[in-house]
C-alpha cells in the first residue's frame, strides 16, 4: 500500500510540473501572438501611407500645371 502512495505521489508531481511546463507555453505563445499582432498593424499602417503617397503622386503627374 505505502508503494502506491508513493507512486501516486510521484506521478501528481510529474502531472503537476507537465501542467506548468505547459502553461509557460501557452503563455509564451500568446505574446508571439501579441507581437505579431503588433506587426501585422505596423504593416498595414505603412501600406496605408504608401498607398496615399503613391495616389497624391499620381494626382499631381496628371494635373495640368497652371501656366496651360
Amino acid at each position: 500500500m505505502n508503494n502506491e502512495i508513493v507512486d501516486l505521489q510521484m506521478k501528481l508531481s510529474f502531472q503537476e510540473a507537465l501542467l506548468d511546463d505547459l502553461n509557460q507555453v501557452i503563455i509564451d505563445q500568446q505574446q508571439q501572438i501579441s507581437r505579431l499582432e503588433l506587426a501585422i498593424e505596423t504593416i498595414k499602417v505603412q501600406m496605408r501611407t504608401m498607398q496615399t503617397s503613391i495616389h497624391q503622386e499620381n494626382g499631381q503627374q496628371h494635373e495640368i500645371p497652371p501656366h496651360y
